[in-house]
């Protein structure tokens, strides 16, 4: 067995795990970690005799693992090595390393918490945090801690920053493995590209191939790019020696393994991968790298609720992985398609799947673990609270989880079939109507890429003929990805029918009576938010309130109802990539707990007058509209609406006549005697409406109903039988003057109450009459005879002692026959010319 670098670092490992519980090891590409440390810790003490479990990010990097391990022991995967991937698994009663996706693990510890029989968890690449690696770490950390105290946790990486996991793990021991020590050479543009990037690749790859031995391995963003690059070399006229091969996720694995294989002698290969290739794979006989700067990573919008695929640069770490991967064998070189200038300026890190992900899958896991807190376990980076919350919510929708947080029955099986929520809802639904093959074969497809990219019709029901037309596939591409979805679509079936235990003949009958639109409520039971209204041909309204279009007109564009079950989330619509055809019928029968049935009360602006509208809706989607009948109308929300309506407007909208004027003026006044009267301003009643107007207006749906009430009683109700009496004493309507006369007191300033009276009438009075518990004089507006002011004062002893007598002499000429003292303070006070004698 040849010597790897980090056979250097194994012994340290050894020694850490023998003291300590859990470890960190850093080791850089090529360095040899993931098939050497698992082989290493077989024959430790504390393992005795139980199995390892290695978590690999990808499939291939899986199978490639334990193959390649199996082949160092002169065996065959499945014996002591062997390996647990989607839709294949190779191990036996002697397997002792099972190389596992980052799923199974979940799996394994939701079915049996203390991992019994399990001796280590190692966590390879880790550095790539992907939502199920940070769950599965999170899992594993508790089963530690409360049942599995022998438990060894590994994590392994290349890139990873190893403090921070250092410390989650309890400040464990950090060991750290150099790579081979074969030099890059790393060449960048002179200036910013500004080619299409398939055209600026292809450029790049022929100066590789010019100046370099070996083959080429090329990294772009995605399949699409792929395909394009592939394209354009093949009008390249590339030497017969030099072979395109294609290495992303949706080939079979047949075809993955052939890319990374060496050439034979004499032959060259350009290798056309995405990040499948930057970690655990080593594609032999690559010694130059091509890296386009760009990757594609799924991106969730809160604001939309939709997770689309999004390039974007690549980090500083993942860009020195793609580096190295030119290096693991011999000296390389790497080509940059981007400038020095801007390297500075890439992330430094990758953003962790978990910070920007939807949730659900992870919420769904946590509620089957027992947990209702994300924060009860240990993160390295917890879960945002508002993209959790979110999670929640979608899963009540799906009947996942109860009110509680707790999941139902269904959640149960969702979880253990380990598929996305949305989908597992659509087959648990689709199993009691008897619609459970199609519904299958949907969820497959929609688990993969579209099939039929270059059609134009968004009918999901195209995709569906497709798989099972059987005719022969033209593109190479979707070859891999119909075999997945055909294989994937039996398996759910047949554990569904299993789980469930469904009888078969029964369900194929009623798949064979079902005809119609069916694959629009399937779609509709993974997809609620998603179900869309027509606004215009074309152009949609979701139940989620976004809007969606179709880009070209097409059958479903004039549909009335769609089920959308792929959406571009980018710009203010949506527009439409996969859907359904879906009827009112079909919501009405198929789908009665995603409406409600409502009473809304608006306030008619020009009638002045509540309407009330009968409205069933489907989220923002308005199903069906009709008044409403008034025995069916919350007596409580209508007096709302009008006590809001009477806020907007103000008093106005009261029947404020001269006498309500008055007692309102009155009561403001009183108000400013002390604080055991309510103020009364018409600020302070609008705000306490409530409390002194709503039991009033119950039945009333207009202003011209309003106008009917009795605002002097309504007032009045407001104070107590003693208030009452103490307003009349206080703040009378009328004051009687010396002369025996009543005069009413005009409240139109309730801060500066006016009592105008005839000057005669006064002899006699010292003091201005004052009110409110003496706190506020009446302005007084002394009249002549001929009832015109002739003085306002608020100060009458002042009047009678300085300006009287020369006020006098004016009136004393003008109104001889009247009576005019010298002294009026011991004066008759009359209501005539003269006092009677």
């Amino acid at each position: 067995m040849k010597q790897l670098p980090i056979d250097a670092v194994i012994p340290e490992l050894l020694a850490a795990l023998a003291k300590s519980r859990n470890a960190v090891l850093i080791a850089e590409p090529g360095a040899g970690k993931t098939t050497r440390v698992p082989l290493a810790l077989l024959g430790e003490e504390w393992l005795n005799g139980q199995r390892i479990i290695m978590l690999e990010p990808r499939r291939l990097a899986a199978r490639s693992a334990a193959q390649y391990m199996a082949e160092l022991l002169g065996e065959e995967p499945g014996e002591t090595v062997g390996f647990r991937v989607r839709q294949h698994t190779r191990v036996g009663p002697r397997t002792k390393i099972e190389v596992v996706t980052e799923g199974v693990l979940t799996r394994m510890l939701q079915t049996d918490p203390a991992l019994e029989g399990v001796g280590a968890i190692l966590f390879d690449e880790f550095h790539e945090r992907h939502l199920q690696s940070d769950l599965g770490l999170a899992l594993s950390l508790q089963s530690q801690a409360l049942l599995r105290d022998d438990l060894r946790l590994l994590v392994m990486s290349a890139t990873l920053d190893a403090e921070p996991i250092a410390a989650l793990l309890g400040d464990v021991p950090i060991i750290r493995s150099a790579g081979r020590v074969f030099p890059v050479e790393t060449h960048y543009l002179y200036k910013r590209n500004t080619l299409q990037i398939e055209q600026a690749t292809v450029t790049i790859i022929k100066q590789a191939l010019a100046e370099n031995e070996g083959d080429v391995l090329v990294f772009l963003p995605g399949t699409g790019e792929i395909r394009r690059t592939a394209a354009l070399l093949q009008h390249s006229r590339l030497q017969d020696s030099i072979h395109i091969v294609q290495l992303h996720g949706n080939l079979p694995l047949e075809k993955q393994r052939t890319a990374i294989k060496r050439c034979q002698s004499g032959e060259r290969k350009i290798v056309l991968a995405t990040s499948i290739a930057e970690s655990s794979v080593t594609v032999d006989g690559v010694t130059v790298v091509v890296d386009s700067g760009l990757m594609r990573v799924p991106s969730y919008s809160p604001r939309t609720g939709m997770t689309t695929l999004e390039t974007i640069p690549v980090s500083q770490a993942s860009a020195n992985q793609r580096r190295g991967r030119a290096g693991r064998l011999a000296p390389g070189v790497c080509y940059r398609l981007w400038t020095e200038q801007e390297q500075p300026y890439l992330p430094k890190q990758g953003t962790p799947e978990i910070a920007e992900a939807e949730l659900s899958p992870l919420a769904l896991e946590l509620a089957v673990w027992g947990v209702k807190d994300p924060t009860e376990l240990q993160w390295l980076t917890p879960p945002p609270s508002h993209l959790y919350v979110a999670a929640l919510e979608l899963l009540h929708d799906l009947n996942a989880i109860d009110a509680r947080g707790k999941p139902t029955s269904d959640g149960h099986t969702m979880a253990e079939l380990g598929i996305h929520p949305r989908l597992g809802a659509m087959l648990l639904k689709a199993a009691d109507k008897g619609w459970l093959h199609t519904a299958c074969q949907l969820a497959a497809l929609l688990s993969e890429k579209d099939l039929l990219p270059q059609e134009r019709s968004v009918d999901i029901s195209l995709r569906l003929q497709y798989l099972n037309s059987g005719r022969m596939i033209v593109q190479e591409q979707n070859e891999a990805a119909v075999k997945r979805a055909a294989v994937q679509a039996a398996a759910w079936e047949k554990a569904i029918i299993q789980k469930l235990d469904l009888p078969i003949d029964q369900i194929s009958e009623q798949e064979d009576a079902v005809k119609g639109a069916k694959e629009g409520v399937l779609i509709a039971y993974a997809y609620p938010d998603r179900i869309a209204q027509r606004r215009q041909d074309g152009r949609y309204l979701l139940a989620n309130g976004r809007g969606a279009f179709i880009n070209e007109k097409q059958q479903l564009s004039y549909s009335n109802y769609l089920a959308v079950c792929e959406l571009d989330g980018s710009g203010a619509d949506s527009r439409i990539r996969l859907a359904a055809e879906l009827s009112i019928e079909d919501i009405e029968r198929h789908l009665p707990f995603h409406w409600s049935d409502e009473i809304v009360l608006e306030w008619d602006q020009a009638a002045q007058a509540a309407r009330a509208r009968s409205k069933r809706r489907l989220g923002a989607i308005i199903i069906k509209e009709q008044p409403a009948q008034a025995s069916s109308i919350d007596q409580e929300q209508l007096a709302d609406l009008l006590l809001e309506a009477v806020q907007t407007e103000g008093f106005g909208m009261l029947p404020m006549n001269k006498q309500a004027h008055q007692l309102l003026a009155r009561m403001q006044v009183m108000s400013l005697s002390g604080s055991d009267w309510p103020v009364s301003s018409k600020e302070a009643l609008l705000s306490s409406l409530d409390s002194w107007l709503r039991p009033h207006i119950y039945g009333l749906r207009s202003r011209a109903e309003l106008q009917k009430l009795n605002m002097v009683q309504l007032l009045e109700g407001m104070l107590s039988w003693s208030q009452k009496q103490e307003l009349d004493q206080q703040v009378p309507t009328h004051i009687t003057v010396p002369s025996g006369s009543r005069i009413p007191v005009d409240y139109s300033d309730p801060q500066m109450p006016v009592l105008a009276v005839r000057l005669q009438e006064l002899f006699g009075l010292k003091e201005t009459p004052r009110l409110a518990r003496g706190i506020l004089p009446v302005m007084l507006h002394l009249l002549s005879p001929a009832h015109r002011p002739v003085q306002v004062t608020q100060d009458l002893q002042s009047f009678w002692e300085n300006t009287y007598f020369e006020i006098k002499k004016d009136l004393k000429g003008r109104y001889p026959k009247h009576y005019w003292p010298d002294d009026p303070l011991i004066a008759e006070p009359t209501n005539r010319a003269k006092p009677r004698k």
